[in-house]
Order: C-alpha cells, then structure tokens, then sequence
C-alpha cells in the first residue's frame, strides 16, 4: 500500500508539467469573409507580447498604428512564411491591403494585417490552409480560423465562429466554403473547453485541492491522540479518518463540484455575454490564491463542515479565467451562444475525466495511515504554487523557471502525442 501511496504522489507529479499552462491566451487568428463576388478577405491578428517576445520586435503591450508600422514590413514576411491557402484553383497569393486594425485587451493589443487572396474566381469549395505563425517558437501556442463571413454557406450576419485550430503537430488544415459549420463549430468548442481545462494547471491543482479531503473525515476530536506531538498537532495529522463507504465520499465531491461548476457557469456566461468585466490581472491573481486557501482549508478549516463555500467563492472567478477565451478574442453575434455552450460542456467532460483519474486512487489508498501526511504534505506544496503564481500574476512578471518549465514540458505533451 504504501508502494501505491507513492506510485499515486509520481503520477500527481508527472501531470504537473504536462498541464503547467494556466490561463496563457498564446493564440493567434485568422478571420475571414467569403464574398458573392468570388473575393475572399480576411486578416490575421497576433498579439503584440508574443510579437516582441518570439521575433524580438520592440513592440509596447499596446502599441499604437504608427509604432506597428515602424515594423510592417518584417511582420508580413515573417506571416508570409507561416500562412498559406491553396485550393482546386491552385495557390492563392496572400496580398496585404495596408490596413492594420488593433483590438486592444487586458492580455495585450492584437495587431491586425488585412490581406485579400489572388485566384478566388471561381470560388473554391474548400482551401487547404496552414498558418504555423509562433508555433516553433512556441510549442504552447495554438492558431485559430474563424469564420465572420461566408456567401457560399450562409454566414452573412458578421457572426463569428471558429472552424479550424492549428497546432505544431497539426500546421495544415483543409477548410470547406460550403459547410456553415456550425456542427464543426460546436464540436471544436467542445474540444477547446476539453483542452483548456487539461493545460489550465491553476484549475486542476484546485479541484485536486478540493477532492484531497473527499476520501476522509474529520473527528469529533480533532486533535486525537497525536496531541503530544506539536508538529502533527499544528497540521492536524490526527484529525482526519477514512470514510467507511462509497457513497459519503462521493456524495461529497458531488456536492463540492456541482458548487464549484455553477459559479465558473455563472461568470462565464456573465463575461462572455459582455455583462460584467474584471480586469485579468486580478482574475489570475485570484484565481492562484484560490488554490493555496483551498490547500490551507485541508490543514486548517476555514469554513468547517463548509467546503463547498470555497468552490463556489473561488468557482466565481474561475469562470472569469474561462471566459479569457471567448469574451477577450471577440466572439459574438447569433454563435455566441453555441460556442460557449459548447465550451462549458467541454470544460465539464474535462473536469470530469481528472476527477474520474485522481478520485478512485484516492478513495483506494485512504486507509493509509500515511495518507493524512499525503494530504498535508500535498497541501503544503499546493499553498506555495499558489504564492509563486500569485506574485508573478499580480506583480505581471514572468520568473525564469516558469518559463523554462514551460518549454520544456510542451516539448514533452508534444513528443507524447498530446499536443
């Protein structure tokens, strides 16, 4: 048992990297229009930070028109590189119009080129597009295609919806014209709220924080009979007990989720909808210090007899974590509500798969006489991620071994198939 304890702490471990990206918008888009006339338009948008941090342009987070233009010229060659449409017709030649459009938000300015396509008469059924832009700089970086426009499918009320994602495994995929999508498009919702969730580490680390405790109980007395020793005292090593049966800890973790999922529910259809709006940097902020009260609360009880308390506080600002997706890239119109549905049910299959790999493990080892420790020690770890997070999140710095570990775990997720 206690080989399974540690077995148990190693899989926890190995998670970790693999899903250490939490609430990092690296993404960048395309969105285009397909007109009767046979002209297809569009226009790519990258997001200033990225633009200085992986081609060491000296962008400000917000530039201005005149400050992108200074670098215009090596921006489009360095886009003319990583896009590219072809179709039945042949090659399409991307042919920027001079326009540059900024969308400025908490996490940066994003600085827009627009660009018509040669070729386009007839128009294509389906174009074979790739569009690789910071994707080798970057292994944690995704693109986007979203559609604002369509004749050939019906789209024709400047709705906005995402039709293709592009990642380093996948840099090239074929667009149909003729599809609305619109089943595509949920489907790739769905997906997006699966995969954010699995990379968003602040959010698994939380519910793992929440789920810690499901499998045990406190005593009556809580200090028991570790009361002599002052170290197992102050953590209150002696205070928990394993619960005799299922349904009491699963009764428990049902009642802890379900709060926790409607309150990210709330906010995020609050901030997507355009209701309410929290600056990011306080959301992130925190989002970090929800995961070290959730840990704290383990060792010492805030809300005793009352941890759902703590999902639904926190759960709220989750939800604005959540919504960074869809409300800060400007999705809207009729979509709107099909894309975060589809996003909301992906974040809860996503949540429920990590329950579903650490709950049972949990529930296993829970009469361990080691497992209090496990708790404790798990939830002191917890409390200091949740202090590193939230002085890089509130002072907005980047330390180096984020950084690092990063990279380094991408070029893992990459090498085992999961990116």
């Amino acid at each position: 048992m206690k080989r399974t304890l540690v077995q148990l702490v190693f899989i926890i471990f190995l998670l970790i990297p693999i899903s250490i990206f939490a609430h990092r918008p690296d993404r960048s888009l395309i969105y285009l229009r397909v007109y009767e006339s046979a002209t297809i338009e569009g226009r790519f948008e990258m997001n200033a930070v990225d633009i200085s941090t992986y081609l060491g342009i000296d962008l400000p987070k917000h530039p201005t028109v005149e400050e992108v233009k200074e670098y215009e010229d090596q921006l489009q060659a360095y886009i003319l590189k990583n896009a590219a449409f072809s179709s039945i017709n042949g090659d399409h030649k991307i042919i920027f119009t001079g326009e540059i459009s900024l969308l400025k938000i908490n996490i940066g300015t994003f600085v827009a080129f627009h660009f018509e396509l040669d070729n386009t008469n007839p128009p294509p059924d389906d174009l074979e597009v790739t569009f690789s832009v910071f994707l080798d700089e970057n292994p944690a970086h995704s693109n986007g295609l979203g559609m604002e426009y369509n004749w050939k499918a019906g789209l024709i009320n400047n709705e906005k919806i995402i039709a293709l994602e592009f990642t380093q495994s996948y840099k090239t995929k074929t667009l149909s014209l003729t599809d609305t999508s619109l089943w595509k498009g949920f489907v790739e919702m769905i997906r997006q709220g699966i995969w954010h969730i699995w990379i968003g580490l602040d959010h698994i680390l939380f519910i793992l924080a929440l789920i810690l405790p499901s499998v045990v109980r406190r005593r009556k007395d809580p200090h028991g009979p570790g009361k002599g020793n002052k170290i197992a005292a102050f953590f209150m090593l002696s205070s928990w007990e394993p619960v005799k049966k299922f349904r009491p800890a699963f009764w428990y973790i049902l009642k802890v989720i379900t709060f926790f999922t409607i309150a990210h529910t709330i906010t995020l259809s609050l901030a997507s909808l355009n209701l309410i709006s929290l600056p990011s940097r306080i959301v992130e902020s925190v989002i970090a210090l929800s995961i070290g009260l959730a840990a704290y609360h383990n060792i010492r009880p805030i809300f005793r007899g009352r941890d759902w308390v703590i999902a639904f506080v926190f759960g709220l600002f989750h939800g604005f974590g959540f919504a960074t997706v869809l409300s800060e890239l400007g999705f809207n119109g009729e979509f709107l509500t099909l894309s975060l549905l589809g996003f909301n049910i992906g974040v809860e299959i996503g949540q429920v798969a990590i329950i579903a790999l650490i709950f049972p493990m949990l529930y296993f080892i829970r009469n361990l006489k080691l497992y209090p420790i496990f708790l404790t020690v798990l939830s002191v770890l917890l409390i200091f991620i949740s202090l590193y997070w939230f002085i890089e999140r509130s002072l907005e710095i980047d330390l180096l071994f984020d950084n690092y570990l990063r990279k380094e775990a991408f070029k893992l997720a990459v090498l085992l198939g999961l990116r």
